[in-house]
């Protein structure tokens, strides 16, 4: 018998207008409560019945979580609930810190991107297909992996960092977000947290059932970028099967600040390859000193996918992500990602 899933379960739309009241909320009904920003993610969740919290905390009506501010040392605040297009639209993001508005740019469509948020981006949660579909695995709280079985779907899936679950986490502004430094504002019960945007994101090796740090109350509010890698060098790029809508099969950020043509620092993150993003730190301390030419990028390719690990379905990932990174430490064009 077919499963009809047109109908959302019964739950309490709860509507807050400040932060405080929606901590308030979140930490009286703990893993009972969903939070709701854009919405995007959370209606696929609920309308296919796979989530069935009791209340949902709508954060659309609090505006201190909306905008984009200039912070006294030339940064950035972002509130968590700005949608997409205003930041790839800030004229200050556009000219500053050009690869988050790259990178937001990429993420869906025009129509998601206006009401899509910053904070719902980083925060979406695993689109595996199985586990989306309500396949008890691993990060449903099951014991198996779906995906990777010798029957398993797994073209969209990781080459690096699998532990049992071998989904990827789906961010596109996260990367960006990672090689600008940027630090994420987080309300808990112990009160503001702020941690690195790269330690905001979490594997299945620390929990296989998230894919950040949040725990049930929690709330991320902002996110500051500083001034540091303002104006740098900026690199991004996503490789998906459509132009418009799909999720990366793999993207890349990269912020590199050059001097004589050599790289004096740089920060670069890939996604779609692992369930956080990753920061090649390796490749990083590999590029330093070097000049920013397509030698420093082959061997940065190199470096960045040993170890990887393919499945059965997957395995052109290594030569993409291999080559993405090339282009991005070395300024040039590649023919083919697969060469």
């Amino acid at each position: 018998m077919a499963v009809i899933r047109d109908i959302m379960p019964a739950f309490d739309l709860l509507q807050p207008s400040s932060v405080s009241e929606a901590r308030q909320l979140l930490q009286q009904h703990g893993q009972e409560a969903w939070v709701l920003a854009g919405g995007l993610d959370s209606f696929d969740w609920l309308k296919d019945r796979i989530k069935r919290p009791k209340y949902v905390v709508d954060l659309s009506g609090i505006g201190e979580l909306r905008g984009i501010r200039q912070t006294s040392d030339g940064g950035v605040e972002i509130g968590a609930m700005t949608t997409l297009t205003e930041v790839v639209t800030h004229p200050v993001i556009k000219e500053r810190f050009g690869v988050l508005a790259q990178g937001a740019e990429l993420a869906a469509s025009p129509q998601i991107r206006n009401q899509g948020t910053i904070g719902g981006n980083v925060s979406q949660d695993a689109r595996c297909h199985y586990y989306r579909a309500g396949w008890p695995c691993y990060r449903a709280g099951g014991n198996i992996c779906y995906a990777d079985t010798p029957t398993g779907r797994n073209r969209e899936h990781a080459i690096l960092g699998a532990d049992r679950c071998v989904a990827v986490n789906p961010s596109d502004s996260a990367p960006a977000l990672i090689a600008l430094d940027a630090k994420f504002v987080v309300q808990t019960a112990g009160g503001e947290k702020v941690v690195d945007a790269e330690d905001y994101f979490i594997g299945p090796d620390i929990d296989i059932t998230r894919l950040n740090i949040l725990q049930p109350g929690d709330l991320l509010t902002a996110i500051r970028i500083p001034a540091a890698w303002a104006g740098s060098q900026f690199y991004f790029e996503k490789i998906r099967d459509r132009n418009v809508w799909d999720f990366a099969l793999l993207n890349v950020a990269a912020a590199i600040k050059v001097s004589g043509g050599n790289i004096d620092q740089m920060r670069i993150a890939v996604n779609g390859a692992a369930a956080r993003p990753l920061r090649l730190k390796a490749v990083e301390q590999l590029a330093a000193g070097k000049p920013r030419n397509a030698a420093t990028g082959e061997m940065a390719g190199k470096l960045a996918v040993e170890g990887a690990v393919p499945l059965q379905f997957n395995a052109y990932k290594i030569p993409l992500m291999r080559n993405l990174v090339k282009r991005a430490v070395g300024g040039v064009e590649v023919a083919s990602w697969a060469s």
